[in-house]
């Protein structure tokens, strides 16, 4: 995905904010404390849960083999191209977040699949426990104690764990959202 800089926005010094006293980061950073662990659980739910819409899980379990590559009329994409989409996407993050090698993909080419079908039979699944699989790394990480989730990125460009972890899941329930109405366009919605 196109790295961002995560550059503060700064007020004006007229601006009211600028007249409140900000919170200085500890040493660990803004993530520490009493409350801790409770941000941390609340972040690593936040990449999967479905409080407020579909899962994951919901959005790609039992779409049959002969609908996965059909583009409903009017959309641009099947339900194939969104699930790599999203798997890609999502290990794209983790691998920004782990790699101090990493290298930027060229958008939109790598992120997206160019066929509407999956290339074998088990290309489907094989991307469903892929994803699963990273999902799990980013939750892992999420609660990490010994991770500092308001540290900048020392590869990135400003980009902290926090802002990462966050990027993930918003990008996820997008696309998951976009799946349950292929789904529901195709006839195959709960």
């Amino acid at each position: 995905m196109k790295r961002k800089s995560a550059q503060p926005h700064r007020p004006k010094k007229s601006s009211i904010r600028s007249a409140r006293k900000r919170p200085k980061p500890t040493r660990k950073g803004i993530i520490s404390g009493p409350n801790d662990s409770i941000l941390r659980d609340l972040l690593a739910r936040l990449l999967s849960w479905e409080d407020a819409h579909a899962s994951f899980d919901s959005a790609v379990e039992g779409v049959p083999e002969e609908l996965r590559a059909r583009k409903p009329e009017g959309l641009p994409y099947s339900l194939w191209q969104l699930l790599e989409h999203v798997r890609i996407c999502q290990e794209d993050i983790l691998d920004f977040c782990r790699n101090p090698a990493y290298r930027e993909k060229k958008w939109p080419d790598d992120y997206w699949p160019a066929s509407p079908g999956p290339p074998s039979e088990s290309a489907w699944d094989d991307s469903v426990q892929q994803y699963r699989k990273d999902l799990n790394d980013l939750k892992k990480m999420a609660v990490d104690n010994t991770l500092d989730l308001s540290a900048r990125i020392p590869h990135g460009s400003g980009q902290t764990y926090l802002r990462e972890l966050v990027l993930a899941a918003d990008h996820a329930a997008y696309h998951v959202g976009q799946m349950a109405l292929v789904r529901r366009l195709l006839g195959i919605w709960k």
